[in-house]
């Protein structure tokens, strides 16, 4: 009935449910999550540039991620 397949997808998404649990309440709690959210959101913009303009995606992906959080570290200082 329970292929070893299904077992081990199981446990690994319960370890990664009692990971992220946690992680999530520490992001909020920190006041981090917009922060995090406009991260992933830039990366998806490296991706896309990459791929304009045949790039090495995890090069573009880094560089604009950085890029983007220099300037959001830069804006979390003004008031």
């Amino acid at each position: 009935m329970l292929d070893d397949f299904f077992v081990r997808a199981l446990i690994a998404g319960i370890g990664v449910a009692l990971v992220t649990g946690p992680l999530g309440c520490f992001v909020v709690w920190r006041r981090l999550s917009y922060f995090g959210d406009t991260l992933s959101h830039s990366a998806l913009l490296g991706v896309t540039m990459a791929y304009s303009f045949e790039l090495n995606i995890a090069l573009s992906v880094f560089i604009i991620s950085s890029a983007i959080a220099l300037i959001l570290i830069q804006l979390q200082k003004k008031n």
